[in-house]
């Protein structure tokens, strides 16, 4: 399943093929069993299933948005609604973010089904994604490389199959005018 596009993924659950539930546990599984790349900080579990199982819900309907049931992790530099959000940093390790930001809003408008956040370096001032306050992200076609940037955990988690798609920023200095992007699963 972690193979598969988010179009195809879409297709499928609209086939019925698989469930969100179904392919979200697929996911939550994965990330249990590859835990040692360190791509994540915080995994929601218990409100991925849950938003896994009202994506089903409205499946069945003819609600359902372009996203619907579709499990992404945003990197933590994106404030989430309830979820710590540390921006990588011992500093804001006990921040719960009080309101969702925009593309994790728009992601949750389009149906997104979030896994959790995703490590980076501290405030995203990093090439390597070595400098975060919960330790070095892994590279998982090779573990003693790192997997570059500030978004190496969202980079890392698509490469693992860890989530099929993940939010990322670059802050080169020739880009810090861009937009989040969103690492897709190949």
């Amino acid at each position: 399943m972690h193979t598969q596009s988010i179009s195809e993924l879409a297709q499928g659950l609209r086939r019925g093929d698989f469930s969100s539930v179904e392919l979200t546990q697929h996911f939550l599984t994965r990330i249990k069993r590859y835990s040692d790349l360190n791509a994540y900080i915080t995994v929601t579990e218990d409100s991925a299933l849950a938003s896994a199982h009202e994506a089903d819900q409205r499946l069945k309907t003819a609600n359902a948005a372009l996203l619907t049931g579709i499990p992404i992790a945003h990197k933590d530099i994106f404030c989430t609604l309830g979820v710590k959000t540390s921006c990588g940093s011992k500093m804001l390790d006990n921040f719960i973010a009080p309101y969702n930001a925009t593309v994790v809003e728009k992601l949750a408008q389009a149906g997104a089904v979030v896994l959790g956040k995703l490590n980076m370096d501290e405030f995203a001032m990093g090439s390597s994604n070595e400098n975060s306050f919960y330790g070095p992200v892994k590279n998982p076609w090779h573990t003693d490389y790192v997997p570059g940037g500030s978004s190496g955990g969202s980079a890392a988690a698509v490469a693992a199959g860890l989530a099929v798609a993940t939010t990322g920023t670059d802050t080169g200095a020739q880009f810090a005018n861009q937009p989040p992007f969103v690492a897709l699963l190949a």
